[in-house]
């Protein structure tokens, strides 16, 4: 089971929906296309498009997939007591002195412009469950450790 949030399944759902009901037929298309242009054996176009097809029906099954197994997060039931997922953490870093906010996602949510990351980050697993007030010290996949004061704790 995946959480994702109200938007992170509709959002699914709408790409579900588009691969399903242009991208299939274009590509169900192409395949003829090819298939009426003769031999087979020879045809790149329709070699093309066939790996094309495989790939998109590959897409669309994890789509659905990721869709019958998610569990969307109920934010009114979050307690902004402590970091957890959907939570927005304004944190200082202790070494630079810079504010920084990042909003904690599920995986498929992520998006750094945004300030989203994803909980599975090594940021975000070192600020999980820290209070306002309290310092994390964040080991990197580059061995650094970065401190993190977390000023404060929100929902979106």
């Amino acid at each position: 089971m995946s959480y994702v949030t109200k938007e992170g399944l509709q959002k699914m759902k709408a790409e579900l929906e588009q691969l399903e009901t242009i991208e299939r037929p274009k590509i169900t298309q192409q395949i003829a296309e090819a298939r009426d242009k003769g031999d087979l054996s020879e045809n790149a176009e329709y070699d093309a498009a066939k790996e094309a097809q495989g790939m998109l029906e590959m897409r669309i099954s994890k789509l659905k997939d990721a869709i019958a197994t998610s569990k969307i997060i109920d934010q009114s039931q979050l307690d902004t007591s402590k970091v957890s997922i959907l939570c927005t953490v304004k944190l200082k870093n202790l070494g630079t002195q810079q504010m920084q906010t990042f909003v904690l996602v599920p995986d498929n949510e992520s998006d750094l412009k945004s300030g989203k990351i994803s909980v599975n980050t090594p940021i975000a697993k070192g600020l999980l469950g820290k209070t306002v007030g309290e310092v994390a010290e964040i080991a990197l996949p580059n061995g650094n450790k970065l401190n993190f004061e977390v000023l404060e704790i929100s929902l979106n």
